[in-house]
């Protein structure tokens, strides 16, 4: 874990931090980066140099080349799991002290696994840009769970409904590529939820899956659910179905709804993102959060979790979804699809 200072990781007040990727959800990062304090953005790269000099910085289309002449003191990888590892490893080799890298890390655990001992042997932190515990809604949550409102906690359940999924042209406005993953349901999107259970609840001690497709036009599944058993006997459940929607104006907001359940009372979180509280027996509930126009994606969640490294950064504060504990992670998430492939629950995960 992170318990430096910015002298101690030899780099100034400000930070000076470079991006690699410009795609679609890279807009995001990068609308970020901008909004935060304490950083100066000096350089973007892809393998379009179009995309990059759309970004407005100082475009590149060789990685190397931006790590010579930028010089970051972070590098934030916003590119698909395959540019992941050598990324890394050309990283470190050039002094980068600090890593942003999207979900999913790496293509496997075992290379994953292959980055973290490799940035740990060099001193180099990396987190993973894993930002849904970074929603407003879930921060909320956790501070009810924290303070007992709901007594002994017992079921949590968590419905995706993104509506984005039917027909042949499926995904195809906005991330095509889904359409040809083999894996999509849990590798690209429950995996959220993997991460915001561990965030909420802890660790869990089993899983069990049911994995589905319904629409032809894709590879991968898109339909299923998961549960995690806790020693406590809480039970988590993850219900996903992309080709249903729920009521909310923008279904990317939250992507779904929340339900929290204990012997006090129940949580509940809404497509706009609200959180309410009601007590056991009664009717009414209390707002915790209203909902907003939060700029950026889900809740700004891009911009609290790159302020988090910021803060860690440059105050020392702890770091979440640092690469060794985010391996757990990945290790679920392989014993979700060998649950589903069994027909079992799944009592040990693969040692992260």
């Amino acid at each position: 874990m992170n318990d430096g200072s910015a002298k101690d990781l030899g780099v100034s007040d400000t930070l000076r931090v470079a991006c690699l990727g410009a795609g679609y959800f890279a807009q995001f990062h990068y609308d970020a980066w901008r909004r935060v304090e304490r950083v100066r953005l000096v350089g973007s790269c892809d393998q379009d140099p179009s995309k990059a000099k759309a970004t407005g910085l100082t475009a590149f289309s060789d990685l190397e080349c931006m790590l010579k002449m930028a010089k970051p003191d972070l590098l934030d990888i916003i590119t698909p799991p395959p540019t992941h590892f050598s990324a890394i490893e050309l990283a470190i080799r050039k002094g980068v002290k600090t890593i942003i890298c999207q979900k999913p890390f790496c293509t496997s655990l075992e290379e994953a696994r292959k980055a973290t001992k490799l940035a740990e042997e060099a001193g180099v932190i990396i987190v993973i840009h894993e930002n849904f515990r970074f929603q407003p809604w879930y921060r909320t949550i956790r501070q009810a769970l924290e303070r007992q409102l709901l007594g002994d906690l017992l079921q949590v359940t968590f419905r995706l409904r993104t509506g984005d999924g039917q027909g042949p042209k499926a995904y195809l406005d906005r991330q095509p590529y889904f359409q040809e993953m083999p894996r999509l349901l849990i590798h690209e999107t429950g995996v959220h939820w993997i991460d915001t259970f561990r965030y909420l609840i802890g660790e869990p001690e089993a899983v069990y899956a049911d994995l589905r497709r319904l629409n032809p036009a894709i590879k991968g599944e898109d339909a299923g659910y998961f549960i995690f058993d806790y020693s406590n006997g809480v039970r988590a459940l993850f219900d996903g179905n992309r080709l249903l929607d729920h009521a909310a104006e923008n279904c990317r907001t939250t992507l779904g709804e929340a339900l929290l359940e204990g012997t006090r009372g129940t949580l509940t979180l809404k497509g706009d993102g609200s959180v309410r509280l009601r007590h056991f027996g009664d009717k009414d509930e209390t707002l915790l959060l209203a909902a907003q126009d939060w700029p950026g994606f889900g809740g700004d969640c891009v911009k609290n979790l790159i302020s988090h490294v910021v803060d860690g950064l440059l105050d020392g504060k702890p770091l979440e979804n640092e690469a060794r504990s985010y391996l757990k992670v990945i290790a679920i998430e392989q014993a979700i699809y060998e649950s589903d492939r069994k027909g079992q629950k799944i009592r040990e995960f693969d040692c992260a």
